[in-house]
């Protein structure tokens, strides 16, 4: 059976029109054979895509796809492509849900009429932190100590609540990461201090218990490895956090594009918060002070150049967040050739776990994973060059 890929067109003003078209696997690889860049990437006869689309219930794939547009008066287009979309379909979010941690972070400091520039302390710990430096740390190489540090700062009430206010869902966030009291429900209390000055003291709070989430594939594989013995029944993520595909994808066109949205739906963030916020999210590790041969420009980079640890073009901004864990990959961003003039939003997520034991740190992250995703994002890529291209020669000849 063909896979269907479901479109959707939506305008700032609100107007949605649906449709739906079959990924043709026999067309022509050139673009001018496809209406779309996610039907001509998901139609490539490269390897790193095939052997992904020739097996894809083991692989759980889900991507949408959002390029950019303005209309004739400049306001705002949003063109939007789907494939096997499912929120229900359960998918292990992993370090993607640091993405929210820190954009209401800053959200809340605004609240609090505080700086990211602020220095913080928590409960039990001896060191002092900086909002800004905990959320570089995010953005650059993923840091779990720093978003769990952000995790106290918000609790999960709050994270959640926050989220579906703006009609960011479905999703559920119930714990912190790597970390023994992950689930935990009560936060422990911050000091926020400015200048080692102007103390403002979080309290420590106590959360809602998560309930088991009722959605489908929640257990997964065969098997899993706990306290280093195997266990032969599917891993359960009933009580794991929850972050679906397309409120991962809402939640991105937000930050970039707030203009977009009823100030209702937006991240109530100060301006300067939001120019940090944009800059954190695109900086590269070697640009924030990392070694690059340890974390070279892609390591958190998967669409496009996951897959090289050559330095990105500089004409190139990737505004994004990964994450993987479970044998799952994800990835959320926004991409901008600044030098072709174009703009789009990729959220995908696959799955990666031939022998279906999880826990086992036998994923084929590198094999498979990564390099399904980079070319993903070269082949979008490739065909929104050519769309753009054509765009412009038949306005040029009024077309």
């Amino acid at each position: 059976m063909k896979p269907v890929l479901k479109t959707t067109y939506r305008s700032l003003k609100g107007i949605v029109l649906t449709a739906t078209a079959t990924v043709f696997f026999s067309c022509g690889s050139h673009p001018k054979n496809f209406d779309n860049a996610l039907d001509y990437a998901l139609s490539s006869p490269s390897k790193k895509i095939k052997r992904v689309m020739d097996n894809l219930e083991a692989h759980e794939l889900q991507i949408l796809l959002t390029t950019v547009e303005r209309d004739l008066t400049e306001n705002l287009v949003f063109l939007e492509h789907s494939f096997q979309l499912d929120s229900l379909h359960y998918f292990y979010p992993a370090s993607t849900v640091k993405f929210p941690a820190a954009v209401l972070s800053l959200e809340k400091l605004t609240e609090l009429n505080r700086s990211h520039l602020d220095h913080y302390m928590v409960e039990g710990d001896t060191s002092m932190y900086n909002f800004a430096a905990t959320i570089n740390e995010i953005f650059a190489v993923s840091d779990n100590e720093a978003n769990n540090r952000l995790f106290e700062f918000l609790g999960s009430d709050y994270i959640n609540s926050k989220l579906k206010s703006k009609g960011i869902h479905p999703l559920r966030i119930s714990h912190r990461l790597s970390t023994s009291d992950a689930a935990n429900p009560t936060t422990k209390s911050i000091d926020l201090s400015s200048n080692g000055n102007n103390t403002l003291t979080i309290h420590s709070n106590t959360n809602n218990t998560p309930r088991p989430l009722k959605l489908k594939h929640l257990n997964k594989g065969i098997g899993y490895i706990q306290d280093g013995l195997p266990i032969d029944t599917p891993f359960d993520f009933s009580y794991k956090n929850y972050f679906s595909l397309s409120a991962q994808h809402e939640m991105i066109k937000r930050v970039i594009f707030p203009e977009a949205f009823k100030t209702s739906e937006r991240f109530l963030i100060s301006e300067e918060k939001r120019n940090f916020l944009l800059e954190s999210m695109h900086k590269l590790p070697r640009e924030q002070g990392y070694d690059p041969k340890t974390y070279y420009d892609s390591y958190g980079k998967f669409l496009w150049f996951g897959d090289t640890k050559k330095q990105l073009p500089k004409h190139i901004k990737i505004y994004n967040k990964v994450g993987y864990a479970y044998g799952t990959l994800t990835d959320c961003a926004f991409i901008e050739d600044r030098k072709n003039n174009l703009s789009y939003f990729v959220t995908a997520t696959i799955l990666v776990n031939q022998n279906g034991i999880f826990n086992d740190n036998n994923y084929e992250y590198d094999s498979i994973g990564i390099p399904f995703l980079a070319e993903l994002g070269r082949q979008i890529h490739k065909y929104e060059k050519y769309r753009k291209k054509n765009l412009r020669t038949s306005i040029s000849k009024g077309q």
